[in-house]
């Protein structure tokens, strides 16, 4: 995500830095560069002039070119102005105070991701103990009707019964209808799309809207579109009133454009990007975090919020009770990596631990071993209990079953028992720290030597 831009930015910080004492034409060389590198990320032209202007108005200012570290003065202020860009201080949080059913409608083009998107919703909301309906009112694509089905089984939330050549707008009363009988406080309306803007579709859309009234009317847009995506934003909201937009595929390849460029075109907030193809990975929208991400500063807060959101209290408290009595064990190894799998890839969570990103890239542009990571879940679930509660008696013959058991070489075997072994010396001069020590390691996979 944004990787491009981040190396970008990185690159013109790095020749303001080597600078030393900044005067303005440092500044304005570097703005310069700070111009061409968002223009390359199809960012809205107007919204790139007057956020230049922006930093450019700050970084010259006295206590800037006076301070002792005037580059990063000038990197703080490009932060906070992206942050702001990106809608600082919006509301991400969905306005659901009215009368249930409450109508929630997603609408966008073709292929922008909005059925996946309502099913991601739609878990999201059931965490929050809301009871959703979902409504495939798209009838020109019976497989989207399908899969929207297919998700609420998944997941296990309700879908209304749907059929292909039922009027949309009839569909979208009846399923109000239905969560009033059946006690469903939530309506998530899959609407339909085209390749392009056309009447017959926005005609359809509006009917949709005075009919149901939504409380929120959310324009999903791919993020992979660039300012693309901006344009559409505002003809759908001429029409619609729309009042948030979501992001989709932030995960891939996204040069940044409509994230840093929606909300000052359209004035309408980002209020959740989608970051792959899980169903839980739908994240709350916050623009001084995203601006932290695109400068390679990490994200420390939605870490914590992804670790406390995957890993059950209970489970942490048993397993820092178990390692208390027990010790660092394969076992509890095991546990962990399940623990922190939950989060996500490695790659993504490393990318939010500040530095952590760039070092990687200074290491050869290594990635994380997920799959090294399944390969060490495989080879410890090969074992006996016994052998994963006391490793140091896997002789050679034990190996050799867990290697072929695993699918793995011996070579592999022996190199995690020696990390483990060295993990678990860590782990002693951790418990002699207190539960304070213990603690830590729960909330955030530690221990793992890799």
């Amino acid at each position: 995500m944004f990787d491009n831009l981040t190396d970008k930015f990185d690159a013109v910080f790095k020749k303001l830095s080597g600078k030393g004492r900044l005067t303005e034409a440092h500044v304005d060389e570097a703005m310069r560069d700070v111009r061409l590198v968002l223009l390359e990320a199809d960012v809205n032209f107007k919204v790139v002039k007057d956020f230049v202007a922006a930093v450019r108005a700050r970084a010259v200012g006295s206590d800037v070119l006076k301070s002792l570290t005037p580059a990063q003065q000038v990197i703080k202020i490009v932060r906070d102005e992206l942050g702001r860009l990106m809608g600082e201080g919006d509301n991400s949080e969905l306005d659901l105070a009215a009368q249930p059913p409450v109508a929630i409608m997603l609408c966008g083009l073709q292929g922008a991701g909005k059925t996946t998107t309502c099913g991601k919703l739609a878990l999201k909301l059931r965490r929050e103990k809301r009871d959703p309906l979902l409504v495939p009112a798209d009838i020109y694509r019976p497989a989207a009707i399908e899969q929207l089905k297919t998700l609420g089984r998944q997941l296990d939330v309700a879908v209304f019964d749907t059929q292909p050549g039922d009027d949309p707008v009839a569909i979208c009363e009846k399923a109000r209808e239905y969560a009033r009988l059946h006690g469903h406080d939530t309506l998530i309306l899959d609407t339909a799309g085209r390749l392009h803007i056309d009447n017959e579709l926005m005609d359809e859309l509006v009917r949709i809207n005075d009919v149901l009234q939504p409380r929120e009317t959310l324009f999903v847009a791919d993020a992979m579109t660039g300012q693309d995506a901006v344009n559409v934003v505002k003809s759908f909201d001429e029409k619609l009133n729309i009042t948030g937009v979501i992001l989709t595929k932030l995960d891939g390849d996204a040069r940044g454009g409509a994230a840093l460029s929606v909300r000052a075109v359209t004035g309408k907030p980002i209020k959740f990007v989608g970051m792959g193809e899980k169903m839980d990975a739908l994240e709350v929208f916050h623009p001084d975090r995203m601006a932290q991400r695109i400068l390679g500063m990490g994200d420390v807060l939605s870490l914590i919020e992804k670790a406390e959101a995957a890993i059950d209290k209970d489970d942490a408290a048993r397993m820092e009770s178990s390692m208390r009595k027990g010790g660092f064990t394969l076992e509890t190894f095991r546990d962990q990596l399940q623990m922190v799998k939950k989060m996500g890839s490695m790659e993504s969570l490393m990318k939010m631990i500040p530095g952590a990103g760039k070092a990687m890239k200074k290491a050869g542009g290594m990635q994380l071993p997920d799959k090294e990571l399944k390969k060490i879940e495989a080879i410890i679930s090969s074992m006996t209990p016994k052998e994963r509660q006391n490793h140091k008696m896997i002789n050679g013959s034990r190996r050799l079953r867990i290697a072929n058991g695993s699918g793995t070489r011996i070579q592999d075997v022996n190199q995690l028992l020696k990390r483990f072994t060295e993990a678990q010396k860590m782990m002693k001069k951790m418990q002699k720290m207190g539960p304070k020590g213990l603690k830590g390691l729960m909330g955030g996979g530690g221990g793992m030597p890799f």
